[in-house]
């Protein structure tokens, strides 16, 4: 086991991501965190290393034409003397399989809703696969300076849908126009919020079920109506208890708005005080602790093109255990060789920073020549593999082919690049040479075509193509194998791994190929 100066690095770091529906405010929380961290100078900018520059914490270009997260962020930054690991997830549900990876990498997540939506269908999911972790949820309710649905409501909502207990910290005096700020009924406090000057403003001691104070501190318009509301969450929710947080039983609940920067520093600074400091992670034959002596880690995402002047590929490492050292010589487990690592970078969004040394929870970036997946394992020297890191078989499908058919070997250099990162599959049917790209949604392809073009000069198109799903092809029986593939070629690709897979028309043809051969597994989900 670690020294006490490992251990203590450790106890220090929390690692976690935002997710939420698309347009719930989870980047502008990002940027709000970056500034409480003062790693921003002003709202919306990172300082870019060397230079009066900034960039935006969408930092692909793509993202800021269109708008939109699309690839993870990973930012560092320390806050009241914790070091935080924070993964902005993308948001648009095209891009899910990213968020997905994601949190096999973390060990907290912060939920932001729309208080004036409430809970949404993409939540609903993300939630699903937080649960398989067991992830801890932290849940910031935002936009409560616009007008919103009751906040009984929305934690009603959390509670059927989601199936968590909501425990509320702070509670909001009123929403829209009329917004006053929040009580934190942990602390006993009130915060005001001046919308003209937009100063946060708090009262010491505060008691916020005397009526005669409330009518003085916010109207007496809105003080009956908020006694009435605290008087009934004392009643009917309980005190908060973190063991049931830490077990996903529970989720504190936080209200405000993002935007005008109010309330975010409540949730950052109960995640610095209820997140867990890195936690174990599952290999194929034994549990990881973090205060393990010896380096462990885990590839969880791939970033083609970062510096598009190098058209360079970054692997992102979790640390599960042991330090990182400049230098380090580490085994990569999958392919059994042993490299050393003499340059890890930390991240604020597409600005990087070389590190010596680096420990559990923590995110570095390492330098991919095409020999790292998502999914490899890294140690020094034993042979394990994490595992629980998945990939889904895509739902839509497009041929891809090119407007200048000479850039051929670029294309596929290209499209192999891209398909590393995990957002899109690459098909090479058997029988022919097209290309078949899959995703999981349908903006995909058009962020693949945008991509080629700005970051290799390539110009392509895509079209429709005859295909609905995609199977993984697995089989114990050699001879069951060789039949169906003599039999079924013109169905039959291999993907980027080179592993089998059976792209079918329609699901009743899948639905008869599976029930012809009985020795064949059609699997559509695979691990890394």
């Amino acid at each position: 086991m670690c020294n006490s100066n490992h251990q203590s690095e450790i106890k220090k770091r929390r690692t976690f991501a935002i997710i939420s529906h698309p347009d719930a405010g989870k980047t502008t929380i990002t940027e709000k965190m970056l500034l409480l961290g003062k790693v921003l100078r002003i709202s919306g900018t990172v300082k870019a290393r060397g230079s009066g520059k900034y960039a935006k914490s969408d930092w692909m270009k793509i993202e800021q034409d269109r708008g939109i997260s699309i690839t993870t962020s990973v930012m560092q930054f320390e806050y009241k003397n914790i070091l935080i690991n924070l993964l902005d997830t993308p948001g648009h549900q095209d891009f899910s399989e990213d968020t997905y990876r994601i949190l096999t990498a973390v060990d907290c997540c912060l939920l932001v809703i729309d208080a004036s939506k409430g809970i949404e269908e993409r939540t609903k999911k993300l939630m699903d696969v937080s649960r398989l972790h067991n992830t801890p949820i932290i849940t910031f309710i935002n936009k409560l300076d616009r007008d919103s649905l009751e906040p009984i409501e929305i934690l009603d909502q959390i509670e059927k849908e989601l199936k968590l207990s909501c425990i509320p910290i702070t509670w909001p005096i009123s929403c829209g126009r009329n917004f006053k700020g929040v009580f934190h009924l942990d602390k006993k406090l009130i915060y005001l919020y001046d919308k003209l000057k937009k100063n946060h403003v708090f009262k010491n001691n505060f008691n916020y079920l005397n009526k005669s104070l409330l009518k003085k501190n916010i109207g007496s318009d809105l003080s009956i109506q908020i006694y009435e509301e605290l008087k009934l969450i004392s009643s009917i929710y309980s005190d908060f208890n973190k063991r049931d947080f830490l077990k996903s039983i529970i989720t504190p609940i936080f209200f405000g708005s993002a935007l005008a920067n109010f309330g975010v520093n409540h949730v950052l600074e109960s995640l610095i005080k209820w997140a867990p400091s890195p936690i174990y992670r599952n290999s194929n034959k034994r549990t990881v602790q973090p205060e393990e002596k010896n380096f462990t880690g885990f590839v969880f995402k791939i970033q083609a093109n970062m510096d598009l002047k190098h058209h360079d590929r970054i692997a992102f490492i979790r640390i599960v255990s042991g330090k990182y050292r400049k230098g380090i010589k580490l085994k990569h487990v999958r392919i059994k060789k042993n490299i050393i690592i003499s340059d890890a970078f930390y991240f604020i969004a597409g600005d990087r920073f070389s590190i010596k040394t680096a420990y559990p929870g923590d995110i570095i970036g390492i330098h991919n020549h095409g020999t790292i997946k998502i999914g490899d394992s890294f140690t020094e020297g034993e042979d394990i593999n994490f595992i629980g890191i998945p990939s889904f078989a895509p739902e839509i499908f497009r041929r891809i082919f090119l407007k200048n058919p000479l850039q051929q070997k670029q294309l596929r250099k290209g499209l192999m690049q891209l398909s590393e990162e995990g957002a899109i599959q690459v098909f090479y049917p058997i029988n022919n040479n097209h290309l078949i790209l899959g995703a999981i949604g349908i903006l995909q392809f058009d962020v693949v075509i945008q991509r080629l073009k700005i970051e290799y000069k390539i110009d392509a198109i895509y079209e429709k193509v005859n295909i609905i799903l995609a199977r993984w092809v697995t089989s114990s029986n050699k001879n069951s194998i060789d039949m169906f593939l003599n039999e079924n070629r013109s169905y039959l690709a291999l993907d980027n791994l080179n592993n089998l897979t059976y792209l079918a028309p329609n699901q009743a043809n899948l639905n008869i190929i599976t029930s012809r051969y009985v020795d064949i597994n059609f699997n559509k989900t695979r691990e890394q």
